[in-house]
């Protein structure tokens, strides 16, 4: 069975799973595989759960009239997303960066969807199985989409690219990030820039950062519209303690991001708005009503102090940026709780130890959880567990608590010891 034939019974049902446990009625179900998992051992029961059809890629399995047996049921699943996107005409917006891509995402569809039909992609499903999953719920009655798309290794923006086919292209930032995949920053810049090469060949448009000179010189020649202190779309930034404020077009924003990093992703948010027409109090009500989620800067009162919990990921770029701009805030008695950065391969020494450099130079008062980070400072706690102890016997209150750090450190779990 080709692809178009596949296609065919995807539009019937238009629901595709790839995850036995969560079965919709009527879907196509994909058989993926991973190191510790085989979807062809699910497949029949996927179809007597209701599945209307299982794609299979070992033959053992072709046990039943609606299995379809394909040489490797990814690819099948990439293709199908790439054959859908072929029979779309709508604008999608191809997002990827270091930093800030899911929180820009949110914003823009937050602000997109006050006035268009817009789909983006949910929670961080930004990868090779992520994208064309993504690009597979675009239906007829979108008129716009936003796609976001990461990558740990060279080439596979490009690859996701050629998925999603973005008309639209935008690079929150490039930094230090991934680099035990990538190696280093020069291969962390040449894969970002894989997005605007392919909007750049496809006669696409850019919305570009004009303080971001990194980002303003690999987009030179390519069609593309500025924004940010500077640039076409312009703001200022009115305040930052305790939640970000800023004034576009002779209007205050009050938003709920915490940080003065958060500027460039609202008004990146803005620029798209404006460029797709949307009006200027709806684009002011869409921010001023997205509140961030999962560990993304969320302020978080508990009985004895006020957290601001970012924990979800973390890498230098955004380490920095983050402990500048709480540094800034006009809080009283803050201390800060950072974990470990991962994946940084050969440089992760050195990484961290600038941004224990960097807490000193800003005279913060620091505490440290994590394997690398333990090793390299005597006010450091190797696990998460151990540091859980010594608050409870510290019986820390009244204090603005930064939580950063990479997820696997898990900081977001010492909430109910402080």
């Amino acid at each position: 069975m080709d692809i178009k034939e596949i296609y065919a019974l995807f539009q019937q049902h238009s629901t595709i799973c790839t995850d036995s446990r969560k079965i919709s009625n009527g879907a196509m179900f994909i058989s993926l595989k991973g190191e510790n998992f085989n979807g062809n051992k699910y497949a029949l029961k996927a179809i007597q759960d209701g599945c209307s059809y299982a794609i299979i890629d070992e033959k053992e399995y072709d046990t039943h009239q609606n299995t379809i047996l394909v040489n490797n049921a990814l690819k099948t699943l990439q293709d199908l997303a790439t054959y859908h996107r072929s029979q779309l005409n709508i604008p999608i917006i191809g997002i990827t960066g270091t930093n800030g891509k899911t929180t820009s995402k949110e914003l823009i569809n937050a602000v997109l969807s006050s006035e268009l039909s817009c789909y983006a992609t949910k929670g961080n499903l930004n990868n090779h199985i992520g994208v064309p999953l993504s690009v597979l719920e675009i239906n007829k009655k979108h008129t716009i989409a936003i796609i976001e798309m990461g990558a740990n290794h060279q080439k596979e923006i490009e690859f996701l690219c050629n998925i999603a086919q973005p008309t639209y292209g935008v690079i929150t930032n490039i930094g230090s990030a991934h680099l035990e995949g990538f190696g280093n920053l020069q291969a962390v810049i040449d894969t970002k820039n894989e997005l605007y090469e392919f909007i750049n060949h496809n006669k696409g448009h850019l919305f570009v950062n004009a303080e971001d000179e990194l980002l303003l010189n690999i987009s030179n020649g390519i069609s593309q519209i500025t924004y940010g202190k500077s640039g076409e779309i312009t703001g200022l930034i009115t305040d930052i303690t305790p939640l970000l404020s800023l004034k576009y077009n002779n209007e205050i924003i009050n938003s709920h991001l915490i940080g003065d990093f958060q500027f460039s992703n609202i008004m990146l948010a803005i620029c798209i708005g404006k460029y797709f027409n949307v009006s200027t109090q709806n684009i002011k009500r869409s921010i001023e009503n997205y509140i961030p989620t999962n560990n993304r800067s969320q302020l978080v009162k508990t009985k004895t102090n006020t957290l601001i919990l970012d924990a979800y990921n973390a890498n230098p770029s955004s380490m920095k940026a983050m402990l500048n701009s709480f540094a800034n805030q006009q809080y009283k008695n803050k201390l800060c709780i950072l974990g470990d950065m991962l994946e940084l391969g050969r440089e992760s020494e050195k990484e961290h130890l600038d941004i224990i450099k960097l807490t000193n130079q800003l005279d913060l008062d620091c505490i440290f959880v994590g394997e690398i980070f333990n090793s390299l400072t005597e006010n450091g706690f190797k696990t998460r567990n151990e540091l859980a102890k010594n608050i409870q016997e510290k019986n820390i209150h009244k204090k603005t608590i930064l939580l950063k750090g990479s997820r696997g450190i898990g900081l977001e779990l010492l909430i109910e010891h402080l």
